[in-house]
């Protein structure tokens, strides 16, 4: 018997009551299990009966070795009954354990949010952004490809502003030098437009082996706020100046990159171009709608277990994120003046937004009955199973596994109900 109340802040309480006879299966268990690890003069381990494990150990240890199961196999047997999405284990609080009554205990669970509220899909119509790639947007791309190919050639000559200066450097603020802002060899690209503002012109016409001395104030939203707007002292001396030579868009320049000829090279970047432009308009439209569909529903309490495990994965989405590009996290942190502390709670609002998301999509498949059948998850599976390089058996057998497959499914249910969102709310 169990009787379950939902309460505030997304949590279930279930009540139970066990008569003491649907407890002998458990209790024969832990009989078992008592006689097995200690066992009894006269029986061989595990086979003492229950009477005489109850004769030298108590029936109450009997019992508490039993509760474990009693308390998982009537909670799991009730939540797959009563089908609530629970979250995270229960909190157990027992109520009554006495031999030969009823067995009383209350658990206690966060359960996932829900949607209170659907929104009306007439009230979240999205405009898709159509943008083409120009000729302009080609000469841009192509810009970036002659940089890429450039050569670095010594000159022994002033520098202009479309050359590279190599620098020994000291910064220095009331004659103490920065923390990190003595360096040699310091590269500074003329033609870039990322340093401290004015650096590149304070360098302007130096030569080899000259030395300058200038002030420059860093701007006031710099990442390192105790410099922000400050004054900061250079003293700098070129080791050396290279000439930037970029390559002639050519016959050759287009065959270098795997193409016939300039023509042919355009036709290409302006059909890749196009085609990343599309990608974006296509991921822009469906976030405005989404970000619609939330803002026009309303949801139960989101249970803190589930914000904590979405900051999780948003910190590690970050963390990834920033080592792929070869920087250390801790720089990174330094960089922004942050703590990950700080971080996680910059998250809770985007992660709640996040979670929303997900159960509404939830909700909508449920709406429109939209499902995934078991040969299109056990196709999907087969084809991971073909990508899965060789000798991966541990990965091979996570694949294989059950809740790999229920995850497997949620995907495909939530990209298939995005697809049916798209159509009725993108236009």
């Amino acid at each position: 018997m169990f009787t379950v109340t939902k309460l505030p802040k997304s949590e279930v309480k279930i009540e139970f009551e066990i008569p003491w006879d649907e407890t002998a299966s458990y209790r024969d268990e832990a009989v078992r299990e008592i006689s097995t690890a200690k066992p009894l003069p006269g029986f061989r381990p595990g086979k003492a009966t229950y009477r005489d494990v109850a004769r030298i150990y108590g029936e109450m240890s009997i019992l508490e070795q039993a509760l474990e199961r009693i308390v998982r196999a009537n909670y799991v047997k009730t939540v797959v009954g009563e089908k609530l999405e629970t979250v995270g284990s229960p909190a157990v609080q027992v109520d009554q354990l006495t031999p030969g009554q009823s067995i009383k205990f209350t658990t206690t669970t966060p359960i996932a949010p829900e949607v209170t509220n659907m929104p009306a899909l007439k009230d979240c119509s999205v405009k898709k952004a159509q943008k083409e790639a120009t000729d302009a947007n080609i000469d841009e791309a192509l810009e970036e490809m002659r940089k890429m190919r450039r050569t670095e050639v010594k000159v022994d000559r002033p520098a202009t502003m479309n050359d590279l200066v190599i620098v020994d450097m000291e910064m220095s603020r009331d004659h103490v030098a920065l923390e990190g802002g003595v360096g040699k060899d310091y590269r500074v690209y003329l033609t870039e437009s990322h340093y401290i503002p004015g650096l590149t012109e304070k360098l302007e016409g130096i030569k080899e082996g000259e030395e300058r001395t200038f002030t420059l104030a860093f701007p006031e939203a710099h990442f390192q706020k105790h410099l922000a707007g400050q004054n900061v002292d250079f003293k700098v001396k070129a080791t050396s100046v290279y000439e930037l030579q970029l390559p002639t868009v050519d016959e050759a320049f287009a065959k270098g990159v795997g193409m016939d000829s300039v023509d042919a090279l355009r036709a290409k970047m302006k059909e890749n171009m196009q085609q990343e432009m599309d990608q974006r308009s296509a991921e822009a439209a469906e976030l405005e709608m989404l970000e619609a569909l939330v803002g026009k529903s309303s949801f139960s309490e989101v249970p803190e277990i589930l914000i904590n495990e979405e900051v999780r994965r948003m910190q590690h989405e970050l963390q990834h994120g920033v080592e792929e590009q070869g920087m250390k996290w801790e720089d990174y942190l330094s960089s922004i003046q942050k703590t990950e502390a700080d971080l996680k709670l910059d998250f809770v609002k985007q992660a709640i937004r996040r979670i929303q998301t997900a159960v509404l999509i939830k909700a909508f498949a449920k709406q429109q009955d939209i499902d995934v059948a078991d040969e299109e998850v056990d196709a999907e599976i087969d084809r991971i199973l073909e990508h899965l390089p060789a000798g991966q058996e541990e990965t091979r057998q996570h694949v294989l596994s059950a809740d790999y497959r229920e995850y497997v499914k949620v995907t495909m249910r939530n990209r298939r109900t995005l697809d049916w969102l798209k159509k009725e709310c993108i236009q």
